[in-house]
Parts: structure tokens; C-alpha cells; sequence
């Protein structure tokens, strides 16, 4: 390649190898950059990286794709060589002809039964049409175009699926290459498999609809399995509340930069302007009640509001799931089982689960509040909505002590 040349490394408590594989690096391409992502390592990753050339950006312990994501942004412009940190052999031959190169091992590593590397060949070939032997390789040459196709890439261990299925769509010229390489293989021990369970589960969800979160990495989006749940709560109320989360999802799938009632009421015709009108309708077939109907569709748009960081709007949830009770607490067990990932920046709840699960807890008030509490409610939450219009409500919080150190707890 004749652009500059960037080496990207995500490593994550790889103090025994990262110092050896940046000096074999260094001395393969003298020219380049090397710059390690230090993926929130508990030993001297960071410290024997450095000593060995390699610049590195450490970040909180969020997982490879989000490392190599941050990193590749603090990276000069140009191409682009990834290698995993405990890699022994040549990468140059992945340098010549390619957008995507991708390296193929020679000899087959020990490793498992291969499920998860047949579900993200089929994963990738149903979703671009390429045959790929090696769909986890995380070996890989991107020219500019190929960088900026691909780039930020997809969470976790789904990264080097998704960075195919995007090249190909992008009409990138992408290739496998067979070459003697060596790393660290993972076994047939319950790490080994554990390993192989999360890179499975990350190139599945990686291949769903995926948006880019406030610190610019793109994450899943979950928040429609909030549908799910809710095994206990009346028909009518699951039935609205799934109809409200495919509201959500059509906004998220399909909606553009605007944001905020007035910016989605100026541009005319949008998902936006869809989900408002759908949502109070969804909640007055529900509630038969235009009252009642007011609350819901109200506390669908303030949590909605409130989903601007990890984990903000799911805490809100289960707080007022805590207080309102009725049918938002047979929804608690998804809402707590999706947390984890929200938290961790892993996943986002995205229109669809955050309307949903507001929605939910107006449900709930409106079964417990009197007409002249409903009344109080309708008033408190249009005040949160127009603050939320003219401000946010995220800030607010983050000016509050109290608040703001709740909001944090959980996140790495």
C-alpha cells in the first residue's frame, strides 16, 4: 500500500506477548505506526507496549471492538493492519491488491467444534454473499476505503464479522489469503468455551441493526426484546407495549439527524413524526381513555429522553417499576437482564426498548393513580418533556450530585 500504515492492536492483559509482538511488528514495518488499545488490561500491558515502541490509548475494559474502535480514532489517517496481540509470522503479503485482506491460517490452531466459526461463515454469507474460511480472523489489511466502510466497527468479538459484511456491501474488493501464522489458541476447557460462547453471541448480535452511542462506538440494538417480556401482564398491555417497541425500532432503523418534537415537526415526513402520532394512538386503543392515554404516551417520550447514556434510562425504569408496580413488574426480569449490557456499552436499548418501557410504567400509574393524580402526572411529565426540548434532562442530571453519581454507578 502506498498510504501511510497504521498497526492497531487491541490487547487486553497481554503483558507475557505484547512486548514481542510489537517489536516483530516494528521490525516487519519499520514506517509504520504501531498504537495498542489497552482494553481496560489489570497488568503491565500498557507499560510493556510502550517499552517496546508501540503507542497506546488506554481505555475502560469494554472489549475488542470498542478498543480498536477508540483507538483507530486517536490513529493518524491512512491504511490499516490489525493484529491480535499474541500473533507470531508475516502480516506484509495482507499489504498487496486487496480493500479488505484477511488472513487465513495455514495450519489449523486447536480450538473447539467449531460452531461458532460455521455460524459466522453462514452469518456472513447470508448477509453479503461472501464465502469466507476464516470470518474471525482477527488478522486483517483495510486500505482508507476499507477504513472508512468499516469503521467504527462492531462490538466484542463480532467485529471481524460484521467488518466483512460491511466491505462486501460497501462494493470493497475483499480477500482471504492463506499464511504460516501461529497465536494462542483457546481449548476445549471451560475458558476455551467460554470464549467461543461470547464470540458467538457478539458476531449474532453484531449482525443486527446497530447505532452509534454518545461516545461514537456502534453498539446492537436490544431494547426491542423488552417485547419479551411481561409473561404476567394483561394481553392488552403486552400487545401495546409491543406495538410502541416496533415504533421505536422503525425510528431507530430509519430515522435521520433530527432530534426533539419541533425538529422532526419542521422536517415534515419522518419516523419521528410517525412515533409521536402512533404512540398516543397504540396508548389510547389500550387505555380507552384519552386521560389515561396522555400519561403512557408522556412517559414513553421522558424515558425515551433519558436514554442518552449507559444504563440511565434502564435505572429510571426499574426505580419507578420499584413505585408504580401493575404490569411494569413483570417486566423487571428483561429489564434487568439487558442492564449488565447496557451498562457495559456492550448493547443499546435505542428508541424501541426506552418508549417501550416508559410506556410500561405509565401503564403502571395510570392502574394505581386517581383522575386528579392522573392529572398531577400529565402536568409533571409534559414539564420533564419541555425541559428535556429546551435542555436535556441528561445535563440536568449531571449537575445534580446525587443523581449524577447514581447514574455513574455500574459503568466501567
Amino acid at each position: 500500500m502506498a498510504e501511510p500504515l497504521v498497526v492497531l492492536i487491541a490487547a487486553r492483559d497481554e503483558e507475557a506477548r505484547i512486548g514481542q509482538t510489537v517489536e516483530a511488528l516494528r521490525a516487519a514495518f519499520p514506517e509504520a505506526e504501531i498504537v495498542v488499545g489497552d482494553d481496560g488490561s489489570r497488568d503491565s500491558t500498557a507499560a510493556a507496549a510502550r517499552r517496546a515502541g508501540a503507542r497506546v490509548v488506554r481505555l475502560p475494559r469494554l472489549g475488542k471492538g470498542q478498543a480498536l474502535t477508540l483507538a483507530e480514532r486517536e490513529s493518524p489517517p491512512g491504511a490499516l493492519l490489525l493484529c491480535d496481540a499474541d500473533l507470531e509470522g508475516d502480516l506484509s503479503p495482507l499489504l498487496a491488491g486487496a480493500d479488505l485482506s484477511i488472513a487465513a491460517f495455514a495450519e489449523r490452531q486447536s480450538g473447539g467444534f467449531g460452531i461458532a466459526k460455521r455460524t459466522a461463515r453462514a452469518l456472513v454469507r447470508t448477509l453479503s454473499g461472501f464465502e469466507a474460511r476464516e470470518p474471525l480472523s482477527g488478522q486483517r489489511a483495510l486500505s482508507p476505503a476499507a477504513r472508512e466502510a468499516c469503521f467504527p466497527l462492531a462490538p466484542g468479538f463480532g467485529c471481524e464479522v460484521r467488518m466483512t459484511i460491511d466491505a462486501v456491501r460497501a462494493g470493497l474488493h475483499v480477500e482471504e489469503r492463506e499464511l504460516p501464522l501461529r497465536h494462542r489458541a483457546t481449548g476445549r476447557d471451560t475458558s476455551g468455551f467460554a470464549h467461543r460462547g461470547r464470540q458467538l453471541l457478539d458476531a449474532v448480535l453484531a449482525c443486527g441493526p446497530t447505532a452509534i452511542n454518545h461516545r461514537g462506538l456502534r453498539l446492537p440494538l436490544v431494547g426491542a426484546l423488552v417485547a419479551l417480556g411481561g409473561g404476567k401482564a394483561p394481553a392488552h398491555v403486552r400487545a401495546g407495549v409491543t406495538a410502541i417497541a416496533l415504533l421505536g425500532l422503525a425510528d431507530d432503523l430509519w430515522s435521520g439527524p433530527e432530534r426533539g418534537f419541533r425538529a422532526h415537526l419542521a422536517k415534515g415526513s419522518t419516523t419521528g413524526v410517525a412515533k409521536a402520532v402512533g404512540i398516543p394512538l397504540v396508548a389510547l386503543a389500550t387505555t380507552r381513555s384519552l386521560r389515561k392515554a396522555t400519561v403512557v404516551a408522556l412517559a414513553a417520550n421522558v424515558l425515551n429522553q433519558l436514554d442518552t447514556r449507559p444504563g440511565r434510562a434502564l435505572k429510571a425504569f426499574l426505580a419507578g417499576a420499584a413505585l408504580v408496580r401493575g404490569p411494569a413488574k413483570s417486566y423487571v426480569p428483561i429489564a434487568v437482564l439487558l442492564a449488565p449490557y447496557d451498562l457495559r456499552e456492550m448493547t443499546m436499548l435505542g428508541d424501541a426498548g426506552a418508549n417501550a418501557l416508559g410506556a410500561l410504567l405509565g401503564f403502571g400509574s395510570v392502574s394505581k393513580l386517581t383522575a386528579r393524580g392522573q392529572f398531577f402526572a400529565i402536568a409533571a411529565l409534559a414539564g420533564l418533556t419541555a425541559v428535556g426540548e429546551a435542555r436535556s434532562l441528561g445535563e440536568l442530571i449531571e449537575r445534580t450530585p446525587v443523581l449524577s453519581r447514581l447514574d455513574r454507578l455500574g459503568r466501567p
